[in-house]
């Protein structure tokens, strides 16, 4: 059979668009393939020298082939070979960089001009600086003192006990004060610490110890230990007056309701504001739908103008009142000439008022500087006096059994004096709770 070639199929080129389409362009694309491969790899083997691909080894080799070194030597030779990290730095193609010259960006100083940097020059050279070129050099002064004088780690050629400070006699005079000291100090090259205010004053008045109450001791007296007990009584009583203020107010407030009450309330509430039949609001609606009179809500005013002896009228009124509010002023002026007395008193009682204020904040602030201040969240919590029953009292130190801790004493003097912040005992650490849940894919189905 014989074969039949298929005709060529013929199309048209006429407009750019059919001419990319329908053109081959393969043997072009391998072209300008192979040209860029040898400009990657260089010139292409068949093209180069025999010196450039071949060479002639003249070195003698004394190392048998095969033979292994040793790991020492193993262990060199890798630590003498390049790292493979530094591979990706170097060049891998050999088509040479397109931009010969890179462009640096110049500083501000290369950027001047020549003249001007020059007129710069003479003007540093004669000592004419601008204030941010002083305020530079004395800065890097200073860093540089601070950095000579700075502690050298393992130089212990000083010695400490010999050194004595400073004191400049003449700036210790009554007639300097404290900020004169330290400006002169601070442009002589010296300098001293302003130490803050709050470092003198102490941060409560109360004392460090305070004595305890004589009812406390081992063996006290009659009078003292009544007075102990009788104060603890009268604080004890006073919280339990609280606890039953509360309780009053609180839970005996609200009685208890049955659970028939509480469905009926129920039902009560949630019908509120519905339609409800009733023949009286039937009866009311009668009543207005009836009325005869209609009213409206913004019946029509009148535009009907003042005549003009109605304006004299309302004029002369006017007048009248503004006559009477003057004479009546008139009046008070001379009323209150003879009110000296009345005045007199009510300056004395407001005096008197404002002295009482005046002192009732004096003992406000007194008994604020002996409580303790806000430091955090927490309020400072006094702690219970200690105390004994009469039949608890030994007589002797030595049978008297241990009431108290000292180390919690102390503890709680600290947060009362505001040394330390007012905190509470944390016996269990409140821990993320997480979510445990077992995957849908490794349940094991029990049916």
């Amino acid at each position: 059979m014989v074969k039949v070639e298929a005709k060529k199929r013929t199309v048209s080129k006429k407009t750019k668009r059919s001419w990319r389409k329908h053109i081959d362009i393969k043997d072009v694309d391998k072209f300008l393939e192979n040209k860029r491969l040898d400009e990657r790899l260089g010139t292409p083997f068949s093209e180069r020298l025999d010196s450039e691909l071949f060479v002639i080894d003249n070195e003698r080799n004394n190392e048998p082939v095969g033979t292994l070194t040793t790991k020492k030597e193993r262990r060199l030779a890798l630590k003498q070979k390049e790292p493979r990290c530094f591979a990706i730095l170097k060049p891998h193609t050999a088509v040479p960089d397109p931009i010969a010259k890179r462009n640096r960006v110049k500083t501000p100083e290369e950027r001047k001009n020549p003249i001007t940097r020059l007129k710069e020059a003479k003007r540093k050279l004669n000592g004419q600086l601008k204030l941010k070129e002083k305020i530079a050099e004395r800065n890097k002064a200073i860093a540089e003192s601070k950095r000579k004088s700075r502690f050298k780690r393992g130089d212990f050629t000083t010695d400490i006990w010999e050194d004595k400070p400073v004191t400049q006699s003449e700036l210790n005079s009554e007639w300097l004060i404290s900020d004169t000291i330290r400006h002169t100090l601070a442009n002589t090259g010296q300098k001293r610490k302003r130490v803050p205010e709050i470092l003198y004053k102490k941060p409560s008045i109360l004392p460090a110890v305070e004595a305890p109450h004589p009812g406390t001791s081992y063996n006290p007296s009659y009078n003292d230990h009544q007075e102990l007990l009788i104060a603890i009584a009268e604080k004890e009583k006073k919280l339990i007056k609280e606890e039953e203020h509360l309780k009053r107010v609180t839970t005996k407030m609200f009685t208890k309701v049955t659970t028939e009450k509480k469905t009926e309330n129920w039902i009560n509430e949630l019908s509120e504001g519905l339609p409800v039949k009733s023949n009286k609001n039937s009866e009311d609606s009668n009543v207005e739908d009836t009325d005869p009179v209609v009213k409206s809500v913004n019946p029509p005013v009148k535009n009907a103008k003042k005549t003009l002896v109605q304006r004299r009228k309302q004029k002369e009124q006017k007048q009248l009142a503004l006559k009477q509010a003057k004479e009546k002023l008139e009046k008070k002026k001379v009323a209150d000439v003879y009110k000296l007395r009345l005045l007199e008193k009510q300056l004395t009682s407001k005096e008197l008022k404002a002295k009482k204020l005046r002192e009732k904040r004096m003992k406000l602030k007194q008994r604020k500087m002996t409580e303790p201040k806000t430091l955090n969240k927490r309020k400072f919590e006094a702690p219970e006096p200690d105390f004994q029953m009469a039949n608890e009292l030994a007589g002797s130190l030595r049978a008297s059994a241990p009431v108290g801790n000292l180390l919690k004493d102390r503890f709680k003097s600290l947060q009362q004096r505001n040394i330390l912040a007012p905190s509470a005992l944390i016996l269990k650490r409140n821990k993320l709770k997480v979510k445990r849940f077992i995957k849908p894919d490794h349940k094991i189905p029990l049916q």
